[in-house]
């Protein structure tokens, strides 16, 4: 990837479209979670229903206090294990998008350690981090197969690096008082209930 591609992509957010970018686990569709027909869109494209919720990057600890509620626990597994292979799923703040949550009042939210995202994400804001792939298959390791299996001309640009294929990350829910690990991934739930 080169810098005129993040440069392409960064206008590309904040004109309302969306984009391809790298993870540390792989390659996400992201579009700015407070533009609505945006996140109309990626739904769209993945053909993903509207009852399952999108995850959130940021691009520090202190961006997701901006859009979800976090008290000192939230904070201490946050800085231990972000940016990193961890989702945290927590209480949304009232302005998010309840279409990013489904309704649901929670938000599922990650910092991606990759020097790509970490580069875009504060240039744009918290972007959609859900998989580059039609919902229900597989995810495709390298652009030239997200392009294939999309298909579609609705992606305004792509931040390629590579093949991306490492293990998904570890989803742990901190809206109930004991943690719940939703998906194990590299990070266990006895690191996790260790860093608090």
């Amino acid at each position: 990837m080169v810098r005129s591609d993040l440069t392409v992509a960064i206008k590309a957010v904040r004109h309302g479209d969306i984009i391809v970018y790298p993870t540390d686990t792989l390659y996400a569709l992201g579009a700015y979670i407070f533009n609505e027909v945006a996140v109309k869109r990626v739904f769209a494209l993945k053909n993903r229903p509207l009852n399952v919720p999108l995850p959130v990057a940021v691009s520090s600890v202190d961006e997701i206090e901006n859009i979800a509620f976090v008290d000192e626990r939230i904070r201490q597994v946050a800085t231990q294990f972000l940016p990193g292979a961890l989702t945290l799923i927590l209480k949304k703040k009232p302005h998010v998008l309840d279409i990013v949550t489904a309704n649901s009042g929670k938000i599922a939210v990650r910092i991606p350690d990759h020097h790509i995202t970490l580069d875009l994400l504060p240039e744009v804001g918290p972007l959609t981090v859900t998989s580059a792939n039609i919902h229900g298959r597989e995810v495709p390791a390298i652009i030239n197969d997200i392009k294939m299996q999309l298909n579609t001309g609705d992606i305004a640009a792509y931040l390629d690096s590579g093949r991306l294929e490492a293990s998904p990350s570890t989803i742990v829910d901190l809206t109930f008082k004991e943690p719940l690990i939703v998906r194990e991934g590299n990070i266990t739930k006895r690191e996790i209930m260790d860093a608090i």
